[in-house]
């Protein structure tokens, strides 16, 4: 038996049990174990998964992402703001602007203060990979995949593939209540022509900065937000044509609103809040 401190944290909705290493110590072969018990929502504590928040060398902190499947995630725009608020708040870091660590690459993010508290969190998520190699997607190797057609059950559905760390893939519909996300969402996210796998988005254009968003998660099924996911909407949404570069966009998700804008020089920027559920002790026993 091992007696684990915790924070459940969310960013719109979407919530994982943090575990913070600057304190305490798990061994790495614990971990896609302790990432499944504590997601379980009968027999654990309920969460989309698992962040470790950890010393780095090569930036301020680190962050490592676990789905509730046990798998490792590469990056995740909610755990980013959700890790920020935290790493400030309990005096990791002392700065407004500092750098975090994911698998996929390092990120620069800003929190923007009331008191000593934490309201708000832009990230700069990095300039999206748009080749269809680095996402990675079978087939020739285009510079881009945009509104390419993708059949996927008997149905023709055309697909905008983006890279913010962790694959996507995005589908435009005429009506976000309509998507077939439970029905079609598990079939892409294992279809074989992304190897790695890949993260599902179904988005409606509401007008040239405003979209509606759901998302089907690599590894952890329908989810409240997703912000990598928003990220690569907004992408492949100026890759269509829909909306603006370098001009903000607002991503109306099931648990909340980001604003993101793709900048002139490729970055994409993410702002969003980050809520605290809870904290305890969580009992861990293999």
């Amino acid at each position: 038996m091992m007696e684990i401190p915790f924070i459940k944290m969310h960013g719109l909705g979407n919530n994982y049990i943090y575990i913070d290493l600057f304190q305490h110590n798990l061994e790495e072969e614990m971990l896609a174990d302790i990432a499944q018990k504590v997601s379980n929502v009968n027999t654990g504590i309920g969460s989309d998964g698992m962040i470790l928040i950890h010393p780095s060398e090569k930036a301020d902190l680190g962050m490592r992402i676990f789905n509730k499947d046990g798998s490792e995630g590469m990056s995740c725009g909610n755990g980013l703001r959700c890790t920020a608020k935290y790493a400030y708040e309990h005096g990791i870091i002392k700065k407004e602007k500092f750098s975090i660590a994911t698998k996929a690459n390092i990120v620069e993010s800003e929190v923007q203060l009331e008191g000593d508290q934490v309201q708000e969190i832009t990230i700069n998520m990095g300039a999206p990979d748009l080749r269809r190699m680095d996402i990675p997607m079978m087939g020739n190797d285009d510079p881009k995949v945009v509104s390419e057609p993708f059949i996927v059950n008997g149905e023709k559905l055309h697909v905008t593939a983006v890279s913010m760390g962790n694959p996507h893939a995005v589908f435009f519909v005429d009506n976000i209540e309509e998507a077939p996300l439970y029905e079609l969402g598990p079939k892409i996210e294992k279809d074989m022509r992304f190897p790695e796998g890949v993260n599902v988005e179904f988005i409606e254009i509401v007008s040239p900065n405003e979209i509606n968003f759901c998302v089907w998660e690599r590894g952890s099924g329908v989810t409240q937000a997703c912000g990598t996911g928003a990220c690569a909407a907004v992408v492949a949404s100026v890759l269509n044509n829909h909306v603006n570069r370098n001009e903000d966009v607002v991503v109306h998700l099931a648990g909340g609103d980001l604003t993101i804008k793709w900048d002139e020089y490729g970055d994409v920027w993410m702002t969003g809040g980050a809520e605290v559920i809870a904290e305890g002790i969580f009992t861990y026993s293999k």
